[in-house]
Order: C-alpha cells, then sequence, then structure tokens
C-alpha cells in the first residue's frame, strides 16, 4: 500500500515534531517523512498519515511517538567516534581532576549507548588508579527504546571491530550459546553509568551537581538556530566554571550567540 502526505497532514507533523523535540523538518524533508514512516503505518495497518497523526499526537511522551522520532532522525554512532574529543577528554581535562579525583559527564543524546561506554573507557584507562576515582556518567535521549538497548550493555560483535584487542579483553564480556556473536560490557563501566530519559527541549533538567564536561554531538543538526541558542544556553548554566562542551564536527556555534570560549572548532569552554 502506498501512502500520500498531504501538505496539511505535513505541516502537523512539522509542528507537532518541532514543539515536542525541537526537531526542524524543513519543506524538502516531506519525502524523507514519507519514506521512513510509510512502513511503520504499514505495520501498524493505518488507513493514513492522519489517523497516525492522531494516534501520536494523543500521547507526545508515549513510545509511538519517540518510535516515530527514531524513525525519521538518525541514530548513526559508534565507539569512539570523532576520537579527537576522546583523546581531549584522557590528555586534557583528566589530568585537571587529579586533585579532586571526580568528574561528572553528560552524554546528553546517548543512542544506543556507544559515546556513554566509549567515556567511561577513557577515563577507565586515563587514570593509574580508577577505583579511587569517583566518575559519574548521565547517559540521557529522548527514546526509551535506544535507552534500553545502551543500558542492556550488549552489541554485535560486528561494533566493536576497530577496538584493540587489549580493550577487548578489559572492557567486554564474549558472548556464549544464544549469544554468539555479541559481545556485553563489564560491569565496572556499567557502575559509572545512569541511562535517563531526558527532553533536550525541557526548560530545566534533574541535574544537581554542576557538571564537567557535556558532550552533544550530531544532535543540533536536527534545530533551528533559536532552538540551538536556548539549549546551548541550558549547556551554560549546568556546567561548572571551566566546564567544557563537545559538539559533533558536522557542527558549529560560529553564527549563534553563546557565552562559551572556543578551543577548537568543536570543543568549548566555560568561562572560569
Amino acid at each position: 500500500m502506498e501512502y500520500n502526505l498531504s501538505d496539511r497532514e505535513y505541516a502537523q507533523f512539522r509542528a507537532l515534531i518541532y514543539g515536542k523535540s525541537g526537531i526542524a523538518l524543513g519543506d524538502n524533508k516531506k519525502s524523507l517523512v514519507i519514506s521512513r514512516l510509510s512502513k511503520r503505518l504499514r505495520d501498524l495497518g493505518m488507513p493514513g498519515f492522519q489517523a497516525y497523526y492522531e494516534l501520536v499526537a494523543q500521547d507526545p511522551e508515549g513510545e509511538e511517538f519517540t518510535r516515530m522520532l527514531d524513525l525519521i532522525s538518525t541514530n548513526k554512532t559508534d565507539f569512539f567516534r570523532e576520537p579527537k574529543h576522546f583523546e581531549f577528554l584522557r590528555e586534557q581535562i583528566l589530568p585537571e581532576q587529579r586533585r579532586s579525583r571526580s568528574l561528572r559527564v553528560w552524554s546528553s543524546a546517548c543512542s544506543t549507548g556507544e559515546e556513554p561506554y566509549s567515556i567511561a573507557m577513557t577515563l577507565y584507562d586515563g587514570v593509574e588508579e580508577p577505583g579511587q576515582w569517583d566518575f559519574r556518567i548521565l547517559a540521557s535521549d529522548l527514546s526509551t527504546r535506544v535507552l534500553a538497548k545502551a543500558a542492556s550493555g550488549i552489541y554485535d560483535r560486528e561494533r566493536i571491530r576497530d577496538l584493540d584487542a587489549e580493550m577487548l579483553r578489559r572492557h567486554f564480556l564474549q558472548g556464549r550459546g544464544a549469544h554468539e556473536g555479541c559481545v556485553k560490557i563489564k560491569p565496572h563501566l556499567g557502575r559509572m553509568i545512569s541511562f535517563r530519559r531526558l527532553n533536550l527541549m525541557d526548560a530545566s533538567f534533574p541535574i544537581r551537581s554542576p557538571l564537567d564536561v557535556i558532550f552533544c554531538r550530531n544532535v543540533m543538526i536536527y534545530f533551528d538556530r533559536p532552538t540551538q541558542e536556548t539549549l546551548i544556553a541550558k549547556f551554560h548554566r549546568y556546567l561548572r566554571p571551566g566546564g567544557y562542551l563537545f559538539i559533533g564536527h558536522s557542527e558549529s556555534l560560529q553564527w549563534i550567540r553563546h557565552s562559551f570560549l572556543s578551543l577548537a572548532p568543536t570543543i568549548y569552554r566555560k568561562a572560569d
């Protein structure tokens, strides 16, 4: 069955998605929405896009709404994606924390977990006595589906093919039997991370202690400039003086108002 999305229906979806998630869909994204959502409509036995809109609009905090967002956005992520960020974390930020032996990091769009686990491995391997440090990583996402995947810590072996053998030995368990071909994150990394559903569009976040580092990578590409400015201002508020912000290599703060110091094209610091 082929589905048609009228301009009126597309406008409804655009307004709903923008209002609840900050994702700004342009006129040129209509065909993408049709192609990515049509299979879901067929799976649900929906007669058309209007019926699907009414389903997701009645519960914008529900599972179907977040599934829709998963389908229209890209959840591509890898372990140690954009490796210079992890080098900076290990070589610049960790030494600054030697006296306090603590670090608070927020992976603000953690998807299926590769980013927060990469952060955890970087911190654990970057100090001589990790057990003597207080590492706390908050990993959040809007999607409960990807959070469940992340919290499980289970991945196809193909996902870790680029990691060296020693890292695999230290941080991953090899699957056996029904889990042959999979790996699982070892508990010492899992204990460093708290997974939580958070919407970056919320006016405030349930974060009490000031953060040392925020990762928000390859998320703002979906936002318009006002939404980007609002989000960056919130990040600034939750970071401690001297804290760091990492954004994606396809993103820039060059054209938006902000109060960060630029250290590199995708690395920013809050002034002391």
